[in-house]
């Protein structure tokens, strides 16, 4: 179940600090693990958004909702991508994360990989059924961010991917 916190709770102040043991401990004594603040950031979000790989894995293995948006729609993975820490990216696919998952202005994780020029992550993202055809409000495609951006190597790395 998920509940709002409208101040910081522990886990949250422990997720924040990349405290490991201090966040297993409470997570042990029974602190929501799917909790989210006033923003609707869950510690899983802030734990990938600090790039902290062992919080994030302890936080999945103790039924954190890999797939949770806040407030404006994004998911961890999604931060990630636009973070660019590949460890997670990679942890948060083989844990399940959906690719296609959308936020409030209609991008993906592939969009924000795309526009930040995170290439070996576009091709993960890709490879684990992430669309390349998908368009955000604006009508933007990954592509379209990267171009937008200036990135040729990008947009060039998406014209081959369109075409395997």
């Amino acid at each position: 179940m998920q509940t709002t916190q409208s101040k910081p709770s522990p886990l949250f102040n422990a997720v924040r600090n990349q405290d490991y043991d201090t966040t297993l401990s409470l997570l042990e004594s029974g602190e929501s693990v799917n909790a989210n603040d006033a923003k609707g950031y869950s510690p899983l979000i802030l734990a990938t958004y600090h790039g902290n790989a062992k919080l994030t894995e302890l936080l999945l293995d103790h039924g954190a909702d890999i797939n949770h948006q806040d407030a404006s729609g994004n998911t961890a993975l999604m931060g990630i991508c636009f973070k660019g820490f590949e460890p997670i990216v990679d942890l948060l696919l083989e844990r399940g994360a959906d690719v296609d998952v959308r936020n409030g202005n209609g991008g993906t994780a592939l969009g924000f990989a795309a526009m930040f020029g995170h290439e070996s992550i576009v091709k993960k993202l890709v490879a684990h059924g992430a669309s390349l055809y998908d368009q955000d409000v604006r009508g933007m495609r990954p592509i379209d961010l990267a171009a937008q951006q200036g990135n040729e190597s990008m947009v060039e790395l998406i014209k081959t991917l369109v075409k395997e």
